[in-house]
């Protein structure tokens, strides 16, 4: 029997293929992947938050796809082969920041910190700081180190630092669509990518957060922060941690909205790849203009009373040049049949 359920296997032809096929398992530990077959899927949903409106058709090609987040083992082993360098590790250049003050000009990334005291969830910088020395190797600011975290997904990534990876893997990311279509492993139209209910008999499916967002987590789930990338169960397609535990970078350039649907079957989209770049920018800046990637899947911080952005149609935009605490990658193979 499937781990989800029976039913997990019958609500798309592909999805009993690929669970069929679906070991998580490679010749090295950088070619975990599942083969995704392919197919037209209905994209977004009309329920939830604007940007993810209108429900609409897009078909997608075939492709491989790591089975889990990329973990700070298979990163280290990138850091170590190309000696590549972070944005997150390296201070911004104040050029390509006009009226950035003498003091914030240094190395680190955006930092989960759980606040004391009943704050404003309009007020994001009371539980965001931009900590000095915080990156990938030190999580949680130069006083912490991943130890015993190997197999957690690796975080404070940028854009470019995800991009790097997966070029150097001979991969790919992916575009919303096809993370979107892999997320909702065979189950279309489902609110989450493991069915209707969000935790079935009470079993927590997803790394999310439990309590009261963002001082308490009461940790109903097992975990504070991330999570091993194969803590909780694979979707209907054999893949880990498409929801919860950290958001994902895709390849795509964000828009407000999706394009409308197709009147007809036959102009249904193939493979799309976004928006534009020049639309991309945030309208609120206007000293500094950074483009932004849609990332996909929510996080360990998303809770139902500030972020349900723990479903497949789930999006949401972010600065190329950004790294958080909560945000990784995972990457694809296109146009291969045969496995990595």
């Amino acid at each position: 029997m499937h781990p989800l359920g029976d039913n997990a296997l019958t609500a798309h032809p592909s999805a009993r293929l690929a669970s069929d096929a679906a070991v998580c398992d490679g010749p090295s530990d950088i070619d975990k992947m599942v083969w995704i077959q392919g197919g037209t899927f209905r994209m977004g949903s009309d329920r939830h938050y604007p940007e993810e409106a209108p429900v609409h058709r897009v078909t997608v090609d075939a492709f491989w796809m790591d089975c889990h987040p990329v973990t700070n083992r298979q990163f280290k082993a990138f850091a170590k082969a190309t000696g590549h360098v972070t944005v997150a590790e390296i201070a911004p250049d104040p050029k390509d920041y006009p009226g950035i003050l003498p003091h914030m000009v240094y190395a680190g990334s955006l930092m989960f910190s759980p606040p004391a005291h009943p704050v404003s969830l309009r007020d994001f910088s009371q539980w965001w700081t931009f900590a000095k020395g915080a990156n990938w190797r030190h999580p949680y600011g130069p006083g912490s180190d991943i130890r015993g975290l190997d197999d957690h997904p690796v975080v404070h990534v940028a854009f470019s630092d995800a991009l790097a990876y997966a070029k150097w893997a001979g991969k790919d990311l992916p575009t919303e669509a096809e993370w979107e279509f892999a997320a909702r492993g065979g189950l279309d139209g489902a609110e989450f990518a493991w069915g209707d209910e969000f935790a079935p008999g009470g079993r927590h499916m997803a790394n999310t957060w439990q309590g009261e967002f963002p001082r308490q987590n009461t940790r109903d789930d097992g975990y504070e922060r991330t999570s091993p990338v194969t803590a909780f169960p694979p979707n209907g397609y054999g893949l880990h941690d498409l929801i919860g535990n950290v958001w994902e970078w895709t390849s795509d350039w964000y828009s407000p909205r999706h394009e409308a649907d197709a009147a007809k079957a036959c102009c249904i989209p193939e493979n799309p790849r976004g928006g534009r770049e020049a639309d991309s920018y945030d309208p609120r800046t206007t000293n500094v203009k950074i483009p932004r990637k849609v990332i996909k899947g929510g996080s360990h911080l998303c809770a139902p009373n500030y972020c349900r952005r723990y479903r497949p149609a789930a999006r949401h935009a972010e600065p190329i040049d950004t790294s958080t605490s909560h945000l990784g990658f995972r990457c694809i193979r296109r146009g291969v049949s045969i496995a990595p």
